[in-house]
């Protein structure tokens, strides 16, 4: 892991540093587009998109890349959950761009275009336009600005009505959601994280948005008369080994051992009718935790993704506060009508996810359970009177 993000960095830095001026090319220049398949690490399971211009007539070899970040950004870690971070096209050699990949063993596909020698010359203009210091610069969106998304944006300024896209069917009942968990597992802590993080804005009809899209896209669009990609070419193939996650290291053991600890501590309690308070105390603070994390995203980043996100109902921020009440040896009365309260916001829960307004990880049913079965066990004994 360590060396991996050394190489990055010493790429990035050598995009930074070289290129400065624009180098004037020939006649047998040509494009193409890069595609590489998705790697082990959550940040690089979507995969990659880049341009690569060739000239063999000057020795030029070189790869412009959207969605650099530069990890010592101050205050890099809070503009990176805000959605404020700053991204940027690089500029690097294609040795330098390909030995990251050859490294991590990723596979790389390469589309030759079918540009004229003008067309050519105007792609080049523009990418060396978006790589001046000035307009380099730009706030990375997941599903709408990234660096695949780019790519066609790219083409089809330059090209414009001579470029005819092909519609890439997604299918009609595939969103956004469903896009990103095909590219993930569904007993991971990458699918559930993303699941608890991005809101029922995704769960629409998703455009595509991943390189592995956008390569079936360009290979069935047509530039005038002819077609878009004159050739494609295999550059690395995969060289990766499907890892085996230990059973012990998912979220379905953990959530297990979650919801069989609940149940166990709640049957003790109830046989004694009486309450474990440490239990109660981190049920609610972390839930609150979780909440307060869930409302920043929504409310306080830029991000579009994490918008109306209904996990914040059974992971309910108000939680907190009262996390600290539960740790109290008597419990007010009013405890029974808020518990009452959290109980009808599962409810709710269920009923969105059932409505499709909102599809949850079905990992939270375990979670659910836990919480309802606790809920319930602690109005019980608000109602027998026994708030021990």
């Amino acid at each position: 892991m360590r060396l991996k993000k050394v190489l990055i960095i010493l790429c990035t830095f050598w995009g930074i540093l070289g290129f400065s001026q624009q180098i004037k090319i020939s006649a047998l220049t040509k494009i193409s587009i890069l595609t590489i398949g998705p790697g082990d690490e959550l940040n690089s399971k979507f995969g990659h998109s880049a341009i690569r211009l060739q000239d063999p007539t000057i020795g030029m070899d070189i790869v412009y890349n959207y969605g650099m970040f530069d990890f010592n950004t101050p205050n890099f870690y809070m503009k990176f959950a805000r959605g404020k971070l700053d991204y940027w096209i690089n500029k690097e050699t294609f040795d330098r761009f390909l030995y990251v990949y050859k490294y991590e063993k990723r596979w790389v596909k390469e589309q030759v275009l079918n540009l004229s020698a003008k067309e050519v010359k105007q792609l080049y203009d523009f990418l060396e336009n978006n790589h001046l210091p000035d307009n380099r610069f730009y706030k990375y969106d997941f599903f709408f600005d990234n660096c695949t998304t780019r790519l066609p944006d790219a083409l089809k300024s330059v090209l414009g009505d001579n470029l005819e896209l092909a519609t890439v069917d997604v299918g009609d009942k595939t969103t956004y959601r469903d896009l990103i968990h095909q590219n993930l597992e569904l007993n991971s802590w990458s699918n559930f994280g993303i699941d608890l993080a991005l809101g029922s804005v995704i769960d629409k009809k998703g455009t595509p948005f991943l390189p592995i899209n956008l390569l079936n896209q360009l290979n069935d669009s047509e530039l005038g008369d002819k077609n878009l990609v004159y050739k494609e070419i295999e550059v690395l193939p995969e060289g990766r080994e499907k890892n085996k996650t230990s059973i012990f290291k998912t979220p379905l053991f953990w959530l297990s051992i979650l919801l069989l600890l609940f149940l166990g501590v709640t049957y003790v309690d109830f046989k004694k009718q009486k309450r474990s308070r440490w239990l109660d105390f981190l049920l609610f603070f972390t839930t609150g935790i979780v909440g307060i994390l869930i409302l920043f995203l929504w409310f306080a980043t830029d991000h579009q993704a994490t918008k109306a996100n209904f996990n914040a109902l059974w992971a309910f921020a108000p939680n907190l506060l009262i996390a600290f009440v539960l740790l109290k040896k008597q419990l007010p009365k009013w405890t029974k009508i808020y518990l009452m309260f959290l109980l009808a916001l599962i409810g709710v829960t269920l009923i969105l996810w059932l409505l499709k307004i909102q599809i949850f990880s079905p990992l939270i049913l375990f979670i659910l359970v836990s919480l309802s079965v606790r809920y319930l066990f602690l109005s019980r004994l608000i109602k027998l009177g026994n708030i021990n």
